[in-house]
């Protein structure tokens, strides 16, 4: 089942889902990197939010 782009509970907010366009377009915004970065990233180190987080700032990706 899709997840709910409503559905505000603690799961949705840890991990990502890139197979949810939804979430895709939230976390490249929310990480300020491209589609492929974060596929990458997530290709790399999980779902989870803080790890795909880290990644991304220690390859030089993310808010500065």
């Amino acid at each position: 089942m899709p997840d709910d782009p409503g559905d505000r509970e603690r799961r949705n907010r840890e991990r990502i889902n890139v197979l949810e366009p939804w979430q895709v377009k939230h976390w490249t915004n929310a990480f300020e990197c491209t589609e492929a970065q974060l596929r990458a990233a997530v290709a790399a180190v999980g779902a989870n939010v803080d790890a795909v987080r880290k990644h991304l700032w220690k390859s030089g990706t993310g808010p500065t």
